[in-house]
């Protein structure tokens, strides 16, 4: 057995449709494409959610939210929790020690009316006040 005498198997070709090529072979005069209408013309192209003056489904169905990416700081009122208040040094890992926050968290924000007094004792980029 050689390149040269290798074929396809029995029936998996056949030759394409050569439509509009006369009434002799069957698929002449209208191509195929039937009598009249817009699928019949040339130039035709449906719209890609098209169905066939139905409303379509993505305009049917309700248009929910939308979960934005950006991760929004852990607030903590130092009013209503004085332990982080307390503290000496103001880090994420001092804050965990005094008040229950998941791992996942990377940045908090301390709110409150005392909360500019402790700027100075702020010693982690991700801690802010409300005034920095």
């Amino acid at each position: 057995m050689g390149l040269e005498n290798l074929t396809p198997a029995v029936g998996s070709t056949s030759s394409r449709k050569r439509v509009g090529r006369g009434q002799g072979s069957g698929m002449g005069k209208t191509a195929t494409r039937g009598n009249k209408g817009q699928k019949s013309r040339s130039g035709y192209k449906r719209k890609r959610n098209f169905e066939g003056g139905q409303q379509p489904l993505a305009k049917r169905l309700p248009k929910i939210g939308f979960t934005s990416h950006v991760e929004k700081p852990y607030v903590i009122n130092v009013e209503r929790i004085k332990a982080v208040a307390e503290l000496e040094e103001i880090t994420i890992e001092n804050i965990r020690s005094v008040h229950k926050i998941g791992r996942s968290v990377k940045a908090i924000k301390l709110v409150g009316a005392s909360a500019k007094g402790l700027a100075d004792k702020i010693k982690d980029e991700n801690v802010t006040t409300t005034g920095n």
